[in-house]
This record gives structure tokens, C-alpha cells and sequence, in this order.
């Protein structure tokens, strides 16, 4: 961070402004930061580059960082533009920090500057100025390399030194008086109490549904091989639907979107007919306490691409039933009605990236019952036995395209039982119809899976229907 403003200050002294298609804020990780870049002189210099204090923490990093200008947000749509953020933080996902910047990289605070003041990626700093008046105009000097601002690391233990910026002084003085110095804080109406007084009309906090096995709305499915399938149109009992069949790499973000909400999305619609105005939504991240938000935000990140959507992006699936493309959540919900619990097909690490619990949370509360993928992600595979949803891998290099699997097909899954050996292989049977001689039939197609309960006491979980069922019973 000193590195950072000691760049800006001399990108200032030289001339050097971003141009004004780029969006800058600053969110340090502490409001220590802001105190030892004021003390070093090095705050001003940011601002002057559009580098403003807007907020501390994962502000930015969870999409909170504000809106782009409306004429900027209009080309890159009308345009369908593949625009880029550079971010300081220590992750970052597709449409995070903005839900129309498709590209995003990490690099250093010092960094973060720097291609603000080129206002472009395809800069190679080594050999070319960071201004370049063809590109962002004339400026006072246009020839300054990135070398030429970069502070040495002698400049950078001298401002470190002079601005406290390790001493604990510097700390404790922000933060000594915390539980005092929030006059907004401290004027919440509370009152003592040993259980938590819940508002029914809160959007933020809700009684949360996961100490009920029965919380997905669907009982849980005892599924048994039978001959003879429905009709198209209608399900079979205990036969599963297909919600989404999604690639390699689907992250916990793809699953669960932790930034902004769109206003036409169903969480957004929920919002807005709670009366809840477009400038308080806030973001997924901040509404975890309600259920109703997270679960309606399920696999509705914008970038999401399920093969069921007919090529639509963002989270819609086909409900098959009558092939509306529709909203995942909508979709799920309509399942529900009949009775049909689902599936998820994926590629390989489904569910990588940072590890969150409502990516398994909401899986569950759509009526999801199985994952069938390739592999898992460590911890999302434990947080989905956790909710009581069943982890399958596909065996021998199978796949959702070598199986010729394209979603639309009846599934049933194998029965688990208290005597199940964790890491079991096991048989799944998928149907689908086919025209034989004008007149549709159903062709099956059983296929191999390892159960990836993996412990005799996730298999407990599981048949509980998750770790607080389990913890209720046990109480």
C-alpha cells in the first residue's frame, strides 16, 4: 500500500491523471491503512488519481464498489464489450467486483495504479509509456515508463518508518475506542436477551430453515429401479430432473454469487416487492441471514452457462416439463410443486474457488438431491453431504458428454442406506425418449458412480439429512 501511494505521488508530481473511462476506489483491508497513508503523506496523491477511501474490508472485491457511469455501462451492453478490472485483493471470480466486467485480474496495490493510469491491459510496461497520447490524449508528459515512478525499496522502508505504518500504535489507536466510536452503530435499539428476537419482515435476517431435514420442501427421495417410465410431460414418483448441466471449473461463486443483485433477477424482484428501493439491495454477501435472498440467488451468476438454457447466459435452465427457459430458482420452485426432486450435472472441480457455505445451503433448499460430476472441490464435496446432498462421481473417465447425456433425461438414484460402505461404487439409470417406428419409447442407460460419502459419520449426516438434523436428533 505504501508502494501504492508513493507511485501515485509521483505519477501526480510528473502530470500523470487516469483517463476518464476508468473507475477507481480505494478499500483498504484497515482503517490503519488510511491513518499511516495520511501520516506518509500519501493519501492526497491517490485521490488526485481518483483513488477515494470508499469503504474497508471486501468491499470492492464483493462487488461494492459502486456502479459504473451510465454512458460506460450502455456501450459495453449495446456492444456486448469485454471490459477488465485490476484488483488488489487475494481472489477474484467472473463478474465479481462488476456484473459486466467479464475480465478480471490480481496484481499488486503498485500495480493496480499503474494500469489506471494507462487505462488499458495490452500495455507492456517494460517498453512503452504508460500514457500514450493516441490512446488517453495529450497530457503534460507522455513519455514516463512505469520504471520511472516505480519506488525502490529504499524509498518504501523510509515511508514505512516514517509513517508508523508497522507500529502498534498506529493500530490500537484506530481501533481502541471501537465499541464507542460508531454513534450509527450504538444507536440500534437492542434488547437483552438469551434467544435472538427474529423480525419477520427483515430482508437481512430471517430463522433459518437447516435444522429441519424436510427444509428443501421435497421429502427425501427413496428411490427403487421399476420398469415402465411416464410419459413426456410428467414424472415418474421418485424419479429426478435435471436443473442444470454446467462445465469444468463451475465455482462456489458461479453457485452462489457473493455481489451485487440484479433488480430483474427473482432475488431482485423479491427485494423490490419488499420494498426494498434498487440503491439498498446491497449485495448477496451482505444478505446471507435470510434464506429467501440466497436460496432465489442460487446458480444466478451472470456468467453461469448451463447447456439446459439453450444457450442463454446467467442462471436459467429449461423446466422440461413444457421447455420454458426460465429462471433457475423459478424453475426449481415449479419442480417443487410436483414433487420432483433434482440433479445437477457437472464437469471436473465442481465447486472450486473460495470455500461458501451457501453454495451447498442453497443446492439444497432448491430441492437438489444429487451432484453428479466428474470431481469435487475438497470442501464444497463436504459441505454438500453436509446439507444432505448426495456427492456422485462419475467413473473411468465417464463424463456428462462421453454418456451423451444432455440433461433432459429421468434419473434415478441409488438407495443409501445405514449399511452403505463410504466410497461405495454404485448404479445410477438415466431415461430419456426416443421415436422408434413413429411411436416414442424410452431408451435406459445405466451408468457407474463412486458415492462420495467418504466417512461412516458424513454417511450419518447424510441419512439425517444434514449436520444440524443431525445435531437436533442427537439433542
Amino acid at each position: 500500500m505504501i508502494a501504492a501511494g508513493l507511485l501515485a505521488k509521483k505519477a501526480v508530481e510528473l502530470g500523470l491523471r487516469t483517463p476518464a473511462h476508468v473507475k477507481t476506489s480505494l478499500a483498504p483491508g484497515s482503517r490503519a491503512v488510511t491513518a499511516y497513508l495520511e501520516k506518509a503523506d500519501l493519501l492526497k496523491p491517490l485521490e488526485t488519481l481518483g483513488f477515494h477511501v470508499a469503504g474497508y474490508g471486501c468491499m470492492t472485491c464483493i462487488g461494492n464498489s459502486g456502479p459504473l457511469a451510465p454512458d460506460i455501462e450502455k456501450e459495453i451492453t449495446a456492444n456486448d464489450l469485454t471490459v477488465a478490472a485490476v484488483l488488489s485483493g487475494n481472489r477474484n471470480f467472473e463478474g465479481r467486483v462488476h456484473p459486466l466486467i467479464k475480465a478480471n485480474y490480481l496484481a499488486s496495490p503498485p500495480l493496480v495504479v499503474a494500469f489506471a493510469l494507462a487505462g488499458r491491459m495490452d500495455i507492456d510496461f517494460k517498453t512503452e509509456p504508460i500514457v500514450d497520447k493516441s490512446r488517453n490524449g495529450a497530457q503534460r508528459n507522455d513519455g514516463v515508463r512505469l520504471a520511472d515512478i516505480y519506488p525502490t525499496d529504499e524509498e518504501i522502508e523510509k515511508a514505512v518508518e516514517q509513517s508508523g505504518a508497522l507500529s502498534p500504535e498506529t493500530y490500537q489507536k484506530c481501533y481502541e475506542n471501537v465499541f464507542q466510536s460508531n454513534e450509527t452503530w450504538n444507536a440500534i435499539a437492542t434488547q437483552p436477551s438469551k434467544l435472538f428476537a427474529w423480525e419477520p419482515g427483515s430482508t437481512y435476517i430471517q430463522e433459518p430453515p437447516f435444522a429441519s431435514a424436510r427444509a428443501g420442501g421435497i421429502s427425501p427421495p427413496v428411490f427403487s429401479r421399476y420398469s415402465g417410465w411416464t410419459h413426456r410431460g410428467a414424472y415418474a414418483p421418485r424419479s429426478c430432473a435435471c436443473l442444470a448441466v454446467l462445465g469444468d471449473s463451475v465455482t462456489t461463486d458461479h453457485i452462489s454469487p457473493a455481489g451485487s443483485i440484479k433488480p430483474d433477477s427473482p432475488a431482485g424482484k423479491f427485494l423490490t416487492e419488499s420494498g426494498v428501493e434498487l440503491s439498498d439491495f446491497n449485495s448477496y454477501g451482505s444478505r446471507r441471514g435470510n434464506d429467501k435472498i440466497m436460496t432465489r440467488g442460487t446458480f444466478a451468476n451472470i456468467r453461469i452457462r448451463n447447456a439446459l438454457a439453450e444457450g442463454k447466459e446467467g442462471g436459467y435452465t429449461k423446466f422440461l416439463p413444457t421447455g420454458e427457459i426460465l429462471p433457475i430458482y423459478d424453475a426449481a420452485m415449479k419442480y417443487r410443486e410436483q414433487n420432483v426432486p433434482l440433479i445437477i450435472l457437472a464437469g471436473s472441480e465442481y465447486g472450486t474457488g473460495s470455500s461458501r457455505d451457501w453454495a451447498a445451503k442453497g443446492t439444497a433448499l432448491l430441492g437438489v438431491k444429487a451432484v453428479i460430476a466428474k470431481s469435487f472441490e475438497r470442501i464444497h464435496r463436504g459441505n454438500l453431504v453436509g446439507m444432505g446432498v448426495l456427492p456422485l462421481e462419475f467413473m473411468n473417465g465417464a463424463s456428462v458428454e462421453s454418456l451423451n447425456l444432455t440433461g433432459e433425461e429421468e434419473f434415478m438414484l441409488p438407495v443409501i442406506t445405514s449399511d452403505f460402505t463410504p466410497g461405495s461404487v454404485m448404479s445410477v439409470l438415466a431415461s430419456k425418449p426416443v421415436m422408434m417406428n413413429g411411436r416414442e419409447m424410452f431408451s435406459e442407460m445405466e451408468f457407474q458412480v463412486r458415492v462420495r460419502i467418504d466417512t461412516p459419520v458424513e454417511l450419518q449426516y447424510y441419512l439425517n439429512g444434514g449436520i444440524l438434523p443431525t445435531v437436533m436428533n442427537t439433542l
